[in-house]
């Protein structure tokens, strides 16, 4: 089974006032995912519409904050020296992390 590729997005905040869960990702956070995951699993058409499935179905399981403070906490943990040692085996990060991987699962099961 293929696996997912992370999207690493730090960039744009949720635009104000977007309410609808799903809708609340940047159109540029949904291009960027689609770009890592292609990458991780071929560049072909098929991917490209799996991918696309991925994201839509992480969106409507996690809110926008949610997956960028997720996509933060692994983008931290690479980190070398002391600093990086804040965000591993941390509950608050674990559990942050554990919410975008369980979003992901469902998006595997559904789109791969």
């Amino acid at each position: 089974m293929r696996h997912l590729g992370f999207a690493l997005v730090l960039a744009a905040a949720a635009p104000a006032g977007a309410q609808d869960l799903g809708n609340d990702y940047p159109t540029e956070a949904r291009a960027d995912y689609v770009f890592a995951c292609m990458a991780t699993n071929g560049q072909t058409r098929d991917m490209l519409g799996r991918c696309s499935c991925s994201i839509d179905v992480i969106a409507t399981i996690l809110p926008y904050d949610g997956y960028v403070a997720a996509e933060t906490v692994l983008r931290m943990r690479l980190a070398p020296g002391e600093r990086s040692a804040m965000f591993r085996g941390v509950p608050t990060t674990t559990a942050i992390v554990a919410d975008l991987r369980r979003a992901q699962a469902e998006a595997e099961i559904l789109c791969f």
